[in-house]
């Protein structure tokens, strides 16, 4: 027998067990204090199905959106050493240009202000 078909038929005969252990080892015996919100320690003061502000996720989407762009720049020096650099630089400074436009666009109209 092939040592390939050897380990693949360790891999799934060990993960079926697994499985079928993971299903009877779990103890599930909820009570009230596994139920309730958990709030640092305090008991919960109100309902936790409070609407949030839509200032709040317009920031957070501000935010992830930067935090992608910074995942986006992150392989610029593996491309400076393609054959034309320059259109690398090209897109990253494309890119920069379009995110701080949009940044000015969002300060302008005043999205970043918490407080009106």
């Amino acid at each position: 027998m092939n040592m390939v078909t050897v380990f693949a038929a360790l891999a799934i005969i060990i993960s079926a067990v697994l499985t079928t252990i993971s299903f009877w080892m779990p103890q599930m015996s909820p009570d009230y204090e596994k139920l309730s919100p958990y709030e640092c320690g305090f008991d919960p003061l109100g309902s936790a199905r409070l609407p949030f502000s839509l200032r709040f996720f317009l920031v957070a989407i501000l935010f992830l959106l930067f935090d992608l762009e910074i995942a986006l720049l992150l392989p610029l020096p593996w491309g400076d050493h393609m054959p034309s650099p320059m259109v690398t630089f090209l897109w990253a400074a494309s890119l920069i240009i379009l995110l701080t436009l949009g940044l000015i666009y969002e300060w302008l109209q005043g999205g970043l202000e918490w407080a009106e």
